[in-house]
């Protein structure tokens, strides 16, 4: 077998013509300028170009741009075509010039393809097969951006990418409040009330009569230290105890215009978390002056949540909760819960929660908001990935 390879053969995809050369019956007027511009048989014709002898071959160049009209006999009805022609080449022997067609208008196109496809098949061409090659659109729109085009500028990028990263965006904050949602709805469990207690006394006004109070609120109190002034008139004493002349109307007027003074004094050593008589105002026997808390007492936090819930409260349950007036969350353990009443069938439950951290006797009486999450957390994926040898 012979693998010599011959150099100087031609691969025919290499050599064939772009278009294929028809001989037309055609005629080509040059449009010179002159008054009577020469008329020339065209030699042969395709969709780039034709040939055609000329008259003077010496007056022309190559790369030469001349205007010409082309004529076409169809249904002995005369058809022109006005075409710009570039010279490609020039035989000064026989006078034969190749020109390529120039900015041909789209119809034009149409109608010559028409004339070379029907020539090459064998087909009559008549007058109302042109005409309704003209009317029907024969061209596709070019496409946008061109493989060999630039495509867009800085700002077309830019602003194309600024377009798709908010609709990005909306999109992930979208999916972000339905997970959001959806994990609130299943995983989370939400306290209908909370509150901060802790176990108090509460001191209460021993006659009718006007307070003033000798310690502040939030301050230290030793057993029997006194917390508070209290003036009532000699009647309020005397009440309940008078008889024969001590009832008459001037004796009366005389024990109440007289005035005593008492204190009150400190049960224990408690902080004073509430005052709920302003200085000044009157109390009436046996209303709540001040309620004390036993020092060293750790605040709790009591919350009530509904009963199809008491399975996300057990004791020993972990949650958080946020004091009002407070950006910080804080975290507790539920240590208790019972019914909120003492009847069996309760639709509520009280939760008591004993906070991580100590909370200040300032915030007893605060509304707190109570959440238990039972979903997955962060430290629960670090301890299943650890424990898988992730």
């Amino acid at each position: 077998m012979n693998t010599a390879v011959n150099a100087n053969v031609v691969h025919e995809s290499e050599a064939q013509r772009q278009h294929a050369r028809v001989k037309l019956p055609a005629k080509l007027r040059l449009l010179n300028g002159a008054p009577n511009a020469p008329l020339v048989k065209v030699e042969d014709l395709s969709a780039g170009g034709l040939s055609y002898i000329a008259p003077n071959p010496q007056a022309l160049r190559v790369g030469e741009v001349i205007k010409a009209r082309m004529q076409f006999l169809v249904d002995n009805l005369g058809l022109a075509m006005d075409v710009e022609l570039l010279i490609q080449s020039i035989n000064p022997t026989t006078g034969r010039v190749g020109a390529q067609f120039q900015n041909l208008e789209p119809q034009d196109i149409a109608t010559l393809r028409h004339l070379i496809t029907s020539h090459l098949a064998g087909d009559i061409v008549s007058v109302g097969e042109v005409l309704a090659t003209l009317q029907r659109d024969n061209f596709t729109r070019p496409r946008k951006n061109k493989a060999g085009e630039g495509g867009m500028g800085f700002f077309g990028r830019l602003r194309a990418v600024t377009f798709s990263l908010g609709i990005f965006i909306v999109g992930l904050g979208a999916f972000g409040f339905i997970l959001k949602t959806v994990y609130g709805l299943y995983f989370v469990s939400h306290a209908s009330a909370g509150l901060v207690t802790v176990p108090s006394l509460d001191v209460t006004m021993p006659r009718e009569g006007t307070l003033q109070s000798l310690v502040q609120v939030n301050h230290e109190a030793e057993k029997g230290a006194p917390l508070a002034s209290f003036n009532t008139n000699m009647l309020e004493m005397l009440k309940g105890g008078l008889a024969g002349e001590d009832l008459q109307p001037a004796k009366i007027e005389e024990l109440y215009g007289k005035q005593l003074s008492g204190t009150l004094t400190s049960p224990c050593d408690c902080v004073v978390a509430r005052q709920l008589v302003a200085d000044g105002q009157y109390a009436s026997k046996g209303q709540v002056i001040f309620q004390l808390v036993p020092r060293n007492t750790p605040a709790t936090v009591e919350a009530r949540f509904t009963y199809r819930q008491f399975r996300d409260v057990k004791p020993g349950t972990q949650v958080s909760f946020q004091i009002a007036g407070e950006d910080q969350v804080r975290t507790g353990r539920v240590v208790s819960s019972a019914n909120l009443t003492n009847n069996d069938l309760s639709t509520d439950i009280r939760v008591q929660i004993k906070p991580d951290e100590s909370l200040s006797s300032a915030f007893i009486g605060r509304p707190v908001e109570v959440v238990s999450d039972r979903g997955p957390s962060m430290n629960w994926l670090i301890d299943k990935a650890v424990a898988a040898g992730l």
